[in-house]
């Protein structure tokens, strides 16, 4: 089963949904697991609502430091925004893959706006997360 590390600053939002979704689309294949430059120490409750609506699990999932994988052997490295793209330590060996989306966490407004930007954000997260699935043998 080959380890994919989704990075990025937070590890609260983008890569907490990609871990989620990879871990759930691709059982058996890939093990995902996720990580930021400056994890924020939570998952956004908003990412968990959101999550909580695709029917995916959320009980494993916590904001961690990439620290923690730097001696793992990891198969493919995906930043998921340009902070930790132009940070992110070199792991040897990985297929290096960067996909730039919107976080999330800066959405401004009422609740319901701002559920409507994780919406928007996990969809585009699953969408990458089925092309990657479709296209990485």
């Amino acid at each position: 089963m080959k380890q994919v590390l989704f990075l990025c600053t937070g590890n609260s939002c983008r890569s907490q949904m990609a871990e989620a979704l990879l871990n759930h689309l691709g059982k058996h294949r890939y093990q995902a697991l996720s990580a930021g430059a400056k994890p924020t120490g939570i998952v956004h409750p908003l990412t968990i609502r959101t999550l909580h609506e695709a029917g995916l699990p959320t009980e494993d999932l916590r904001s961690k430091s990439w620290d923690e994988f730097k001696n793992q052997p990891i198969d493919i490295v995906i930043t998921v925004c340009e902070s930790a793209k132009e940070s992110c330590p070199i792991w040897p060996g990985p297929i290096n893959i960067h996909w730039s989306l919107e976080d999330p966490a800066e959405a401004k407004g009422s609740d319901e706006e701002k559920m409507r930007v994780f919406r928007r954000v996990f969809s585009a997260v699953q969408q990458r997360v089925q092309s990657f699935l479709a296209d990485v043998k």
